[in-house]
């Protein structure tokens, strides 16, 4: 074969006539050559890398410093250009590996095979690298801030590093990484029994991402109400969630798929929250209203203008429950119906109640204990403490206003109840 003219040949040559001076023999020279130029390579590889380092570090910024663009910016912050320079040494050393050592296939074929490893992992952990930073791009818009992306992050992640372990094995043992492939498939029963809870949660985490069923920062609860707050962070292995008592519980996904979960997403994002107030009401503090107590009734700023209306529509309309323009249900034919009525006004006249969603008091099923009358709308407000502090609002102010109307709220006797009646019975007071 005829030899090639360059630089490396050249090299070359000079090293075998220095080596013969120094008195090394040939065979130890031919070893000594092969490493020396190896190294050679090496030193040259770093030294590009080392300059381009520099280049992309120190310049790049100052170019790309009056550009808009978010993503070059970023990408330049966490050097996603600069650690590319870790895959340049092989790529610079194999093609010139083969001009100088064409006498020697076996140096050349365990050189190359170990630049090929480099090379193979060092693209899949920069690979890896750059999805990270990508995904910590993405994950800092407002659009995309709550999309489940991590743990798709971890699937890819995992499929690059597998893929790029077949390839390494292949290359050591010289075989194609189909064969590999192929002969793995004989052990996929093993492995599925051995790594099962690990399977079940990277299937489960998929489905959790592709059904958007839970995104960081929802609120979830389960069935058996051990989980009840906060996710934090969502894995394909575990689902981070921090409880109202400030306890951290991981959770594996297979078990938010495979159990009850309610998502309050979309009740904070709606913008009302479910109140529900019910209470029954003894059937025997249920009166007809007369005249006269309408009279004093009408007093009452929020149904003075609905008693008038009633009234206006004749005593026979009056009987029944009309939902007219106003949208209040109710009656003023007894205690029970006007209450009914002053409940949805008062609960209209709230601020912290979303007008624009459903909003009832209804009377439901009679039952042993009495009228259940409940009270159905939704707040404004949708954090804990300042729902709750509406609900609490409601449900005070419609147990004491049952009071006005003569209503009596139906309650299971206690000790106070059977002491008041014994001294009843004897004649005498109940002490303060």
């Amino acid at each position: 074969m005829e030899e090639k003219l360059s630089f490396f040949h050249i090299f070359v040559s000079f090293l075998k006539a220095f080596f013969e001076k120094i008195g090394i023999s040939a065979n130890v020279a031919e070893r000594v050559e092969c490493w020396v130029f190896v190294l050679l390579l090496l030193l040259i590889s770093i030294l590009l890398s080392w300059i381009l380092h520099i280049v992309i570090r120190y310049v790049f910024p100052r170019i790309f410093k009056q550009l808009k663009g978010r993503v070059i910016r970023l990408l330049i912050k966490h050097e996603a250009f600069s650690r590319l320079l870790y895959v340049f040494p092989p790529v610079f050393m194999l093609p010139f590996l083969p001009l100088a050592y064409n006498d020697y296939p076996k140096f050349i074929s365990i050189t190359e095979r170990i630049c090929w490893i480099y090379l193979i992992l060092s693209s899949a952990l920069y690979l890896n690298y750059l999805m990270g930073v990508i995904w910590h791009i993405i994950s800092e818009g407002e659009k995309s801030r709550n999309i489940p992306l991590h743990g798709l992050l971890q699937l890819i992640k995992g499929v690059v590093i597998i893929l790029a372990l077949i390839v390494v094995v292949s290359i050591v043992i010289d075989k194609s990484p189909m064969n590999l492939i192929t002969g793995l498939g004989a052990f996929a029963a093993v492995l599925m029994l051995i790594f099962k809870d690990t399977i079940l949660g990277l299937v489960a985490g998929v489905q959790l991402m592709q059904n958007d069923v839970v995104r960081k920062g929802d609120w979830i609860t389960t069935s058996d109400e051990k989980v009840n707050g906060i996710v934090e962070d969502i894995t394909l292995n575990t689902v981070k969630v921090r409880n109202y008592d400030n306890t951290i519980l991981t959770v594996p996904p297979y078990l938010l798929i495979s159990s009850t979960l309610q998502n309050w997403r979309a009740m904070q994002e709606s913008g009302g929250r479910r109140i529900l107030v019910t209470f029954v009401i003894e059937v025997g503090s249920i009166i007809t209203l007369s005249d006269e107590e309408l009279k004093g009734w009408e007093r009452v700023e929020l149904l003075s203008d609905y008693i008038a209306k009633k009234r206006t529509q004749g005593a026979e309309e009056g009987r029944l429950s009309v939902v007219g323009e106003s949208g209040i249900s109710g009656t003023i034919d007894t205690n029970l119906g006007l209450f009914r009525a002053y409940s949805q006004l008062y609960i209209n006249s709230l601020s912290t109640v979303n007008k624009n969603m459903l909003s009832m008091v209804r009377l439901l099923e009679p039952c042993e204990n009495g009228i259940p009358i409940q009270t159905y709308c939704f707040s404004l407000v949708t954090d804990w403490k300042g729902y709750e502090a509406v609900r609490s609002e409601i449900t005070e102010h419609l147990f004491s206003a049952s009071k006005m109307f003569g209503l009596r709220v139906f309650q299971n006797a206690s000790g106070y109840h059977y002491l008041s009646e014994a001294y009843i019975t004897v004649g005498k007071n109940m002490p303060d």
